[in-house]
């Protein structure tokens, strides 16, 4: 067969160019540790290797978005413990102020303690958060939540709870509602309350009392004092239902016993000392008052003249009142604080999750797309030698000519 000068060259050259890219390309795979260069090498694996990568690009974004909840939350807690501290110390406050031996000039230096203590609580629930807005404002992030009134405060905020999803399937709140923290306290005992009447002459204090039997009736009752027919005449009391006043069934006109319980509704009391007859007292449902109201009645109480028997009732009654109230503020605070604590508790166990799974799309990315260093570095010296062996038999190829023998 007779092959021309012409085609021998472009044989030769066509052969070198095709050794020349192999060669490269085995190059390009070391320089980039992947096996895959353009999709075109693989395209079921490009194609599954995009989607890996979308995954872990969005893995990714969470944990930025956990590190943002974290630091979120962080500042809710550090304002949280701030405002339990500072109800607790109102709380021992309160107690003191129950002194019997304390004179009314000591109560006023408790009371005006007292309002600093309550210019502190409202500068917490004024709490900024950091990045133009307030913690506790629900989502009027940039409205100042609590304004200070003769009667506690104002909320201005709502009740929406912020929150940032930190995985696929979770959302976790970031702060919480000045409503939820501050507002929504339910007072007396948490089921109903009780009350002194004020306009009461005689020297009862009554107790917070506590629930016998569920369900509660949910009613309002009042207690009512009087004397008896006998001689000598003996101290009563009835019970009334409220809204309208009836008499309950077996509660009237019972002879009053100091300390004695009284039940009736699935509730029981105490009623000590010595009450007047006519004399009333209350039992209701429990209602939600804000914080700042509590703190606010209780300054007002301690500055009432409390004298005489009937008026150290009536402050006594009043302080048990705010005292009762006082705790559940301080109840409702520590569970915030508790369910803050727990979410940020998730975000950790979601962190190590997210870290698990990023391992998982970098060992499924590089079985896709990750290249055999051994076998590449073979092969490359493979091609080297075999493109050095073409190139020398080409130059001895193209160097033979008649014309060197003639």
């Amino acid at each position: 067969m007779r092959i021309s000068t012409l085609n021998l060259y472009n044989t030769s050259t066509n052969q070198l160019n095709s050794l020349q890219s192999a060669l490269a390309r085995t190059q390009m795979q070391l320089s980039t540790d992947r096996r895959l260069l353009t999709p075109a090498d693989d395209p079921v694996a490009s194609a599954r290797a995009l989607e890996v990568t979308q995954s872990q690009n969005i893995n990714a974004q969470f944990a930025t978005n956990r590190s943002s909840a974290k630091s979120a939350m962080g500042h809710t807690e550090s304002a949280l413990q701030n405002a339990s501290d500072l109800l607790q110390e109102i709380q021992e406050l309160a107690v003191e102020g129950g002194n019997g031996a304390m004179i009314q000039s000591d109560r006023e230096k408790l009371a005006t303690e007292l309002e600093g203590r309550l210019a502190d609580l409202l500068g917490v629930a004024n709490t900024a958060d950091g990045a133009g807005g307030y913690l506790f404002s629900g989502f009027m992030t940039t409205t100042k939540p609590f304004t200070a009134t003769p009667d506690g405060a104002t909320y201005q905020g709502d009740s929406g709870v912020r929150q940032l999803q930190v995985s696929e399937s979770r959302k976790v709140p970031l702060s919480a509602s000045g409503s939820t923290v501050f507002e929504s306290i339910p007072t007396g005992n948490g089921t109903f309350q009780t009350k002194a009447d004020a306009t009461n002459t005689g020297a009862g204090i009554i107790s917070s009392g506590s629930v016998t039997n569920r369900p509660v009736d949910n009613n309002s009752y009042q207690i009512e004092f009087g004397m008896s027919d006998d001689t000598p005449p003996v101290q009563t009391y009835s019970v009334y239902s409220m809204n309208p006043r009836t008499e309950v069934p077996n509660q009237q006109g019972l002879p009053y016993k100091d300390g004695q319980q009284i039940a009736f509704g699935g509730m029981s009391m105490e009623i000590k000392g010595a009450p007047a007859t006519g004399d009333k007292f209350t039992v209701e449902p429990s209602q939600k008052q804000s914080v700042f109201t509590t703190v606010t009645d209780l300054i007002k109480t301690l500055r009432e003249p409390g004298d005489g028997a009937a008026g150290k009732a009536k402050v006594t009654n009043q302080l048990n009142t705010a005292i009762d109230n006082l705790k559940n503020a301080h109840d409702n605070m520590l569970t915030v604080q508790a369910s803050v604590g727990a979410h940020m508790n998730e975000l950790d166990y979601l962190d190590s999750a997210g870290s698990d799974l990023d391992i998982q799309y970098a060992t499924t990315l590089d079985d896709l797309q990750g290249l055999d260093t051994v076998k590449a570095i073979s092969e490359f010296s493979q091609q080297q030698m075999t493109l050095q062996a073409a190139q020398m038999s080409f130059k001895t190829m193209s160097g033979l000519s008649l014309f060197n023998i003639l």
